[in-house]
């Protein structure tokens, strides 16, 4: 089975993978005791192993959740402490940008190791901006906006000097994202806010016309509205940022959240079951109303309970990667979590609270095949692959050309490669990220693994 690459036939050029730090970076942070496999404080060799490009999987993008107060007030329906957030905005004026120490400090732990463009994004709105007073909606009327429109600018004003901020502190801000996943219902759990879409293009609208007229912010963009599954109502959030020539200007593509693995009603609604045609849809639909519109992922985990440390759970999200590149053609890819303490299928790594140890999943050493091998900047082209059981993807930069081909079997299977000279990364149920030297264009993928291959231009 021969896989051939074009590199003369491009699509997008992509600019890296990254995850946030909500929910765990406010504990890890205040982390300073000795990693004994490093000799390095437990935050800092986390923040290595997510962002160095050497010693790690080299993530590009930090995603920074800005509080909206929670913590502060005790206020809310949210049960799990870790999702409570202090809010750098005081509630009588000005603001206190000593809070939320631990997630800073790794902010600033990212950057040093490797995070060339951080986006700083909201749950919710500060708690004293909020119609209902706390940083999620009313559990009576979910639907409401919970951000007054009299509180749009005031709101903008937290987000653009909250930017500014850590700008002047050095911190390299490339995106600020005011809106999360605003079709959802957020009435507890979480620090969440509902906008319809016309409120969420309006305050989008406020915010660009404000950052306008802020120099600083010259080189930040806005990023959004990360709407929370790939079903629903994007072509309504898109409409309404896409038509307002103040958000356009500030937006260099449209982010959302890939979510939407298990279907629902399988025998009388086929049609909410098919991901990839949801996926296609709405590409069609953006290249025929705003052709060139960039779009990136900004969220995904797997969605399933349990902790789930092997190649189950990565294989699914290599897939969705790959069908998010290839139908999508998204230019940056983002995981929701990076560091996880619940028992759930999300994190790249696993924390325990109480002995404040950390253990590797096979999702990062997957996500490591992509992130620690695509350059920044690098553009996808084409590849040909006989059989759709393999599913490859292949970019170039410069003399650089890595060839990724998730082997999702359980069968070994023989390919036969464009190059007999490079290196070829491994991660199976046995291997972790193992490079091997290649000096054969006859190579055998083993079982339910990941498999990157890097050559120069003049091998191939």
């Amino acid at each position: 089975m021969r896989i051939s690459i074009d590199r003369r036939k491009t699509f997008q050029t992509f600019t890296g993978f990254g995850a946030s730090g909500a929910w765990w970076a406010q504990c890890v942070g205040g982390w300073d005791h000795t990693d004994p496999e490093s000799g390095l404080p437990v935050r800092e060799r986390i923040a290595m192993l997510l962002y160095d490009k050497e010693a790690g999987i080299g993530l590009t993008a930090y995603r920074f959740n800005v509080g909206g107060g929670s913590k502060d007030s005790g206020k809310g329906d949210i049960g799990n402490p870790l999702r409570r957030t202090e809010c750098f905005a005081l509630p009588g004026g000005g603001y206190d940008f000593s809070r939320d120490a631990n997630a800073v400090a790794m902010l600033r732990l990212a950057v040093q190791y490797g995070a060339e463009e951080v986006i700083l994004f909201v749950n919710s709105p500060p708690e004293h901006l909020t119609r209902n007073g706390m940083t999620h909606c009313s559990k009576n009327r979910p639907f409401l906006d919970n951000l007054p429109k009299e509180n749009y600018l005031p709101f903008a004003r937290f987000c653009l000097d909250t930017a500014e901020h850590f700008l002047a502190q050095g911190v390299p801000v490339k995106y600020i994202s005011p809106i999360n996943e605003p079709f959802w219902v957020w009435n507890g759990g979480q620090e969440g806010c509902h906008y319809n879409p016309r409120s969420a293009g309006a305050l989008m609208e406020v915010i660009a016309r404000e950052m306008e007229r802020r120099p600083a912010l010259k080189n930040v963009m806005l990023s959004g509205v990360e709407n929370g599954d790939i079903r629903w109502l994007n072509k309504s959030y898109t409409r309404q940022l896409l038509c307002r020539d103040a958000v356009r200007r500030r937006m260099d593509g449209i982010d959302l959240h890939s979510y939407f693995l298990n279907p629902f009603h399988p025998v009388k609604l086929p049609v909410f079951n098919n991901r990839i045609g949801f996926l296609r849809r709405y590409r069609a639909w953006l290249d025929r109303t705003w052709p060139g519109t960039a779009v990136k992922m900004s969220e995904w985990c797997h969605m399933q309970g349990g902790r789930d440390r092997g190649m189950d759970s990565a294989l699914v999200m290599a897939n969705v990667i790959y069908e998010d590149l290839t139908i999508l053609n998204v230019t940056a890819w983002q995981h929701w979590i990076a560091v996880s303490e619940v028992d759930y299928c999300d994190g790249l790594i696993y924390i325990d609270l109480e002995t404040e140890t950390f253990e590797m999943t096979k999702r990062y050493y997957v996500t490591g095949n992509f992130s620690k091998y695509i350059p920044r900047g690098a553009k996808r082209v084409a590849v040909t692959c006989p059989t759709p059981e393999i599913k490859a993807l292949a970019f170039a930069k410069g003399d650089k050309t890595v060839l990724i081909l998730i082997n999702d079997t359980k069968e070994t299977k023989p390919v036969t490669l464009p190059a007999a000279k490079g290196t070829l990364a491994v991660t199976d149920d046995a291997e972790n990220l193992k490079e091997h030297e290649i000096i054969t264009a006859d190579v055998t993928l083993t079982p339910r693994s990941v498999n990157t291959f890097v050559y120069d231009q003049a091998e191939a």
